[in-house]
């Protein structure tokens, strides 16, 4: 039935009907005397005239975008594609599609974070027999991608940047703290002061004084809680309390610093698997077979927002010329 759309075309003949009007007009033929003639009728003949064409094309516009907004639902009209993920290198992506021989394949940007979901919501819009390339640091996803076309995925694992953030300890086991972070090694530094204003990363408070106004950061570690009331009946969680504030969320501890390597890796992995979100895996490359059964999922359509647009405007055409021609 999809093959049958331009079916729908055939209304483009109800607006040329509205606009040919039918006019009688006689037709006589002057003589020099009719006197000896037999009477006879006059004759009368129908013509066709076309009036307001500018409307007539206007409305004949507005019904092809009518059946063009619907067709954008169900007809399939891409052909093989190459998905890129916002923020890939594009000089490793031009590499890669003259590899798989997709020179001439379109080149859709989609959402970094879950391009197999966006692929899934327009999977419908391409015909039968396309090849789908993604490329870039794709998410492992927690299913495996069902598709009706042969999707092939080369993935890159992104290098992590070299990044320095500022922590501020202010007590007076400076130096116990201080050996923690020094022991830390990756892409991301860890830069120790001892000055309290500024904003920073963490606050490492460890003195009985309330902290300064103008110091803030996202997460504080207290050691000494006299200056913080909100852990005086905060949650407790495998022997750390927590609780937030105007300063900041607030952790606190009985066992800080910590006294050995051991505590100080269960300390800094537990910073970095609760405070921050979590890093996705990087799907392994492999090509993913077409699912005939695959279903793909509800869509509105890539093009329905322009056509909706274009709409809008012929109907807005359309009614002004048909007000113009009624004065």
């Amino acid at each position: 039935m999809i093959s049958l759309w331009w079916l729908g075309l055939a209304l483009l003949a109800l607006p040329v009907l509205w606009h040919r009007q039918r006019r009688q007009r006689m037709r006589q033929e002057p003589l020099a005397t009719a006197r000896f003639l037999p009477r006879a009728d006059p004759q009368q003949l129908r013509v066709w005239r076309w009036t307001e064409r500018l409307l007539l094309l206007a409305r004949c516009l507005l019904i092809v975008a009518v059946l063009a907004w619907l067709a954008d639902l169900v007809l399939p009209w891409r052909r093989d594609a190459v998905l890129i993920p916002a923020g890939t290198d594009s000089e490793w992506a031009e590499r890669q599609i003259r590899q798989a021989g997709f020179y001439d394949a379109s080149w859709i940007a989609v959402p970094a974070d879950d391009p197999f979901a966006w692929l899934a919501r327009h999977d419908r819009e391409w015909r039968s027999g396309s090849r789908l390339l993604v490329l870039g640091n794709v998410p492992m996803p927690a299913a495996p991608p069902r598709s009706r076309h042969r999707i092939e995925v080369r993935s890159k694992a992104p290098a992590f940047a070299q990044t320095e953030q500022r922590v501020v300890v202010v007590s007076k086991r400076a130096a116990q703290w201080r050996a923690m972070f020094a022991a830390l090694d990756g892409p991301r530094r860890y830069k120790v002061d001892e000055a309290p204003q500024g904003a920073a990363e963490l606050v490492i408070w460890d003195v009985p004084q309330a902290p300064p106004a103008d110091l803030r950061a996202p997460l504080w570690w207290a050691g000494d809680t006299t200056a913080f009331a909100q852990l005086h009946k905060a949650a407790q969680v495998d022997g750390m309390r927590y609780a937030g504030g105007a300063r900041g969320r607030v952790w606190t501890a009985s066992a800080w610093p910590p006294a050995g390597p051991d505590a100080a890796r269960r300390l800094f992995e537990t910073w970095q698997r609760l405070h921050y979100a979590p890093v996705a895996y990087t799907m392994p490359s492999q090509v993913l077979a077409a699912t005939a059964s695959a279903t793909p999922a509800q869509s509105s359509g890539a093009l329905r927002y322009l056509l909706t647009l274009v709409l809008l405007g012929l109907f807005a055409v359309e009614r002004i010329l048909a007000h113009a021609s009624r004065r």
